[in-house]
């Protein structure tokens, strides 16, 4: 080979060097560009990370802001695809496709107006101070800062009635079933005493690393804005709400009902399952799994040698005393407990665990009534917050005692914060993936995660096995469900009829699972089919390795890159399988 053709391939070899690595700054500044906007644009997410740069600000949800907001996001999508995809590592491809596909699917629901619907039943704008419980109060400025924010909620109330007065008067309406809710929890905002005010709360037991000087100007200020300008701002409000919105909201349900409803449920779907299924595909998915968990239940019904149908089990369950606490304190210790017994077994199913700990916490009185069974909340990325599994004990006399371990498992762990801790402690990943997630993998794991309470000691008597199997049910019956609601025209009392007869929740919970899928579209099909998904992997990688499977490995590896759609997700797995082939 002659020197002059050396040279030319040096040169080209160089010049892809060069590509390839101009390629990666490009993408890496335009990664932590756009990591920074999404922060300033929505400061209470930066302040429940541990960035404490917007502490004392809201989201700016004026029209004119969410505009703004839509065209930037447009134009790092442009951006986007100015980077040579093929120039990046292979990590970054997939971070490139990542970042793209989240961009694109923003841009494609902000057609639909969803923002012109402000209220929901689950909370918002009536309940501005459950903020305070996901953020940290250790010092002077944290109050400080939390005072500033409470000095402006009366321009968020403003916006809230602009942007619900520009929905009512084009047709985007919620359903006046749900909004019936609100007016009640807008009143727990009308106090005559600042220092009953839900806003006041936290003012209430100060740490004492605050000096005693700036504990009582704080506490005078908080009574001062609360009385001036909380309370007036929430008294305008319940007008609005009562004498306008409430009014004029409408009698359907469904989001077919509005405005080119039906793509909007169908890009919905596509967006919370991470997949092309059509609702009808879902709606038979469903049903398919509804028929084989009924007979799985029907198997330990009998197994019992209970006397009566299985419609008379569930009355059972439902009414039976000896299901149920009869105060909320014992029913708080049953969760405590049950989070304690299982974390010691952990490590025969995985090999990593999280560093950061988790801890279990009542669901504030101001929105128990009208929310779900339990929830989580994900760690401080700084570390100055722990995780928290947030439970219900709103009427413990309908909670059941063998819905406890369950809930447990797909909550706390190995559910939830196993899952989430872990993402936020993965090593070299940019932080829209380390802080942000695909539903259908999240709740799609936190399902899975159900089934592992066999192998770690749960499930012992018949009630929590047919708990467990309640709570499969309780997500396939979703499937059916939430299409039914949203694309198929069924009506509220549908659901719930067709919720009562195949699970064993209890009417409250049930009534309020029914109106959380009217108010979120879609994004309750995203359990069963994350978990479907994840059961099929599992299964398949049992039968390639035999007895070489190991789960530990197994999970490792699923969890390892953090939350993916499950196309993604099905990749990863399949080369990890062909390696442990090999």
């Amino acid at each position: 080979m002659n020197h002059a053709r050396i040279a030319l391939i040096t040169l080209i070899l160089g010049c892809a060097r060069l590509a390839h690595a101009g390629a990666a700054e490009d993408f890496s500044a335009l990664l932590n560009e756009a990591w920074e906007w999404q922060l300033s644009q929505n400061p209470t997410m930066a302040s429940q990370l541990g960035d404490r740069r917007y502490n004392d600000q809201w989201q700016d949800n004026s029209l004119e802001a969410i505009e703004r907001r839509h065209k930037e996001t447009r134009e790092f999508l442009k951006r986007t695809y100015t980077i040579d995809r093929s120039a990046l590592s292979a990590e970054d491809q997939l971070n490139h496709e990542l970042f793209r596909r989240g961009l694109q699917d923003s841009i494609d629901l902000a057609n639909f107006n969803g923002h012109l619907i402000p209220f929901s039943q689950r909370g918002g704008v009536q309940n501005l101070e459950n903020t305070a419980s996901y953020l940290r109060f250790a010092s002077t400025q944290d109050y400080d800062d939390w005072l500033a924010r409470m000095s402006k909620v009366d321009d968020v109330i403003q916006e809230t009635i602009a942007l619900a007065e520009k929905g009512r008067k084009s047709g985007y309406m919620s359903p006046e079933v749900l909004m019936q809710r609100i007016p009640e929890q807008i009143a727990a905002q009308l106090v005559d005493n600042a220092e009953a005010s839900p806003f006041f709360k936290i003012f209430e037991d100060m740490p004492d690393t605050i000096p005693a000087a700036d504990q009582a100007r704080l506490k005078a200020s908080a009574r001062s804005t609360i009385g001036e300008t909380v309370v007036p701002a929430y008294r305008e409000l319940a007008r609005y709400f009562s004498e306008t919105y409430l009014p004029a909201s409408r009698a359907s349900i469904g989001l077919s009902e509005l405005p080119n409803g039906k793509k909007w449920y169908e890009a919905q779907a596509r967006r919370f399952t991470t997949t092309r299924m059509t609702p009808d595909e879902i709606h038979r998915l469903g049903l398919s799994e509804v028929k084989r968990l009924r007979d799985d239940m029907q198997v330990i019904i009998d197994g019992l040698d209970f006397g009566g149908s299985f419609q008379d089990f569930l009355v059972f369950l439902r009414t039976d005393p000896q299901f149920y606490f009869d105060n909320p304190e014992d029913l708080y210790e049953s969760y405590l407990a049950t989070s304690k017994r299982i974390d010691p077994e952990l490590v025969t199913q995985f090999g990593k665990l999280p560093r950061m700990p988790y801890g279990v916490k009542p669901i504030p009185d101001t929105i128990a009534p009208d929310t779900t069974t339990a929830y989580y909340s994900r760690p401080a990325a700084d570390g100055s917050r722990a995780g928290t599994y947030w439970v219900n004990l709103y009427k413990p006399e309908v909670r059941p005692k063998y819905e406890i371990e369950v809930l447990t498992v797909h909550e706390a762990m190995p559910g939830h914060h196993l899952q989430i801790a872990l993402q936020q402690e993965l090593g070299d990943m940019p932080n829209f993936r380390r802080y942000a997630g695909f539903t259908a993998f999240v709740e799609g794991w936190g399902l899975y995660s159900e089934s592992l309470g066999y192998d770690l000691g749960l499930y012992k008597d018949p009630y929590s096995e047919f708990g467990a199997l309640t709570y499969e049910m309780w997500r396939a019956v979703r499937l059916v469900v939430d299409t039914g609601i949203h694309y198929k025209g069924w009506t509220r009392q549908q659901a719930i009829d067709f919720f009562m007869d195949n699970a064993a929740k209890t009417e409250l919970d049930i009534i309020n699972e029914v109106d959380r899928y009217i108010s979120m579209p879609g994004q309750a099909l995203a359990y069963k089919i994350g978990q479907l998904k994840i059961k099929s992997l599992r299964q398949n990688a049992e039968n390639v390795l035999g007895d070489k499977f190991d789960v530990r490995a197994f999970h490792d590896e699923l969890l390892g890159g953090g939350a993916l759609p499950l196309d993604i997700l099905q990749q990863r797995m399949d080369t990890w399988l062909q390696g442990q082939v090999q």
